[in-house]
């Protein structure tokens, strides 16, 4: 069931163009996803209460290296991605390898774009913004549920002193 959810560009474009046909709203939003946890499924969560459909694009594992440094990804793209795929909420998965979505939304063309509150409409890449604006897709931030990063809990990890298994 979880690795149907996981479809191209082209067909996450066609589903988009149907939502938009009948007046409903396909959500859209992407990241890494590494080591998934509370703070991502209430995002998850909440993004799909936005609208009739959730979509995540999922960065590739050579856009991860390329944003968060060379000791990532921790998990490889088709795992973060049939992980993401097995949440409910999570209606369509798609992995994209360029280091922005810019060319993504070009072929989607949502209807709304939603990032967590780690991010204002402001600080997002401005090719992204761009391309948002050109296709009218809304763009929604969430509310940012604190202390609950893949960051941190990469940090709580690095300093939790190992015992063997």
């Amino acid at each position: 069931m979880a690795a149907s959810k996981i479809i191209s560009a082209t067909d996450l474009a066609l589903h988009s163009k149907q939502c938009a046909s009948a007046g409903r709203v396909l959500v859209f939003t992407n990241g890494c996803f590494d080591l998934l946890h509370v703070g991502h499924v209430r995002y998850l969560q909440a993004a799909r209460s936005r609208g009739d459909f959730l979509a995540v694009a999922v960065n590739g594992d050579d856009s991860v290296r390329a944003l968060k440094g060379p000791s990532r990804p921790i998990n490889a793209e088709l795992d973060r991605a049939e992980v993401l795929a097995a949440l409910a909420c999570v209606d369509f998965v798609v992995l994209f390898h360029a280091p922005r979505v810019t060319d993504l939304i070009h072929t989607i063309r949502p209807q709304l774009y939603v990032k967590g509150g780690d991010y204002t409409v402001e600080a997002l890449d401005p090719g992204e913004k761009q391309a948002l604006d050109e296709v009218g897709a809304k763009i929604e931030i969430l509310e940012l549920v604190p202390g609950k990063s893949t960051t941190a809990v990469i940090h709580r990890l690095s300093a939790t002193p190992s015992t063997p298994v």
